[in-house]
């Protein structure tokens, strides 16, 4: 790429906002050039606002600490090179993150959301690059419906939740093997709650049962992912059936998943299974997309691994890894999978995703080309 991609980062204080700043640092397509947040932010040197709380392993970027961050409200000081926008607003209401997002998108911006307030949003692709790539053919829909110039659109990420496991289906399908059933509980770490869970004193020693809103994502965001493009948006699958049961555990990273499924048909032996996870590609990996692990799932023939402390990170937080596989003696089989919930569940997964946009040619380095 000749010229590198401007963007923005709305929410660039957050948790999430801290890891597309870190993630994107030396990005070879990305660059950017402008940070948003709340109005009480703006106004602001970034490094003057989060010194306190920048819980990134690595220093704020030399190149956007210095950066004064915008009020995500204002458009009129957006930066004119401005190209994309990486948005990690969780405002109050959902529906007004909606709006927000949906006014980016009518001023030309491509959005690329880490929010769930339009993942269910039928003309909105929610899209995991090994999985649903083509779920980008909706977007000149979305534009139609909503009278959004010919750059600008929204384009999200499903739940973090999701990510630790549902790419391993995926694999299993392609290979001519349907899932359909999947009972999943899933031990999401204190990260996923934000800066506010990583410090709350509630959840040292201590497991919640218990996390408001999860279990509903988890359960409907998959058929979402794996439906079809209609001429009225994207239609739900109606398989595989998901029961999840959702917790938040005392781990700072790593969403493990508990995964017990049964096949719809032919069902593989242990050996087959593994051997299909270690050999799926997707197009990220057929593309080489910069933020692609080169093996999506990797596969560990040890009893106590996945492990948050010891694979979070494996492919840079971008791979899903699993283990414990087995037959069980109620499903045809049981599995434990682990995922970086903010990095490959957040921000990481988003860059993937908007990566995989410029290539399809729905981002372009100038937005009034």
């Amino acid at each position: 790429m000749i010229n590198k991609i401007n963007v923005s980062i709305l929410g660039a204080t957050g948790m999430v906002g801290q890891n597309y700043l870190r993630l994107l640092n030396d990005h070879p397509w990305f660059n950017v050039i402008d940070v948003a947040a709340s109005h009480r932010s703006a106004g602001k040197k970034y490094s003057e606002i989060v010194q306190d709380k920048w819980y990134m392993p690595e220093d704020i970027p030399s190149s956007v600490s210095q950066l004064i961050i915008r009020d995500s409200q204002d458009f009129g000081s957006i930066p004119k090179s401005i190209s994309c926008i990486f948005s990690a607003m969780d405002l109050p209401e959902k529906k007004d993150t909606k709006a927000l997002e949906f006014k980016y998108a009518s001023a030309g911006f491509p959005v690329i959301s880490n929010n769930s307030a339009n993942r269910l949003t039928p003309d909105v692709p929610m899209i995991i690059p090994e999985i649903n790539s083509h779920h980008s053919d909706v977007i000149p829909l979305q534009q139609k419906n909503r009278n959004f110039p010919k750059t600008g659109f929204v384009a999200v990420k499903p739940n973090c939740s999701i990510q630790s496991y549902l790419v391993t289906l995926t694999a299993m399908e392609e290979a001519g093997f349907p899932v359909k059933d999947v009972l999943v509980t899933t031990l999401q770490a204190l990260s996923g709650a934000g800066i506010k869970g990583i410090t709350s004193l509630e959840m040292q020693n201590n497991v919640i049962p218990f996390i408001k809103g999860e279990e509903e994502k988890t359960q409907s965001e998959p058929l979402k992912i794996l439906g079809q493009i209609t001429n009225d948006g994207i239609k739900h699958a109606d398989n595989p059936k998901i029961s999840a049961v959702c917790t938040r555990v005392p781990v700072v990273d790593g969403h493990t998943a508990v995964v017990h499924i049964n096949f719809k048909k032919s069902k593989p032996d242990i050996e087959k299974i593994a051997s299909i996870w270690s050999e799926f590609r997707g197009e990220p990996q057929i593309m080489n997309l910069p933020s692609a692990p080169h093996f999506p799932i990797i596969y560990l023939d040890d009893k106590k691994r996945p492990q948050p402390k010891l694979d979070k990170d494996v492919e840079n937080g971008m791979a899903v890894s699993v283990g414990r596989l087995e037959k069980n003696k109620i499903f045809d089989v049981r599995f434990i999978s682990l995922s970086h919930n903010i990095v490959r569940g957040a921000a990481g997964g988003a860059i993937l995703m908007a990566e995989l946009l410029v290539k399809q040619g729905y981002i372009h380095d100038n937005r009034f080309n």
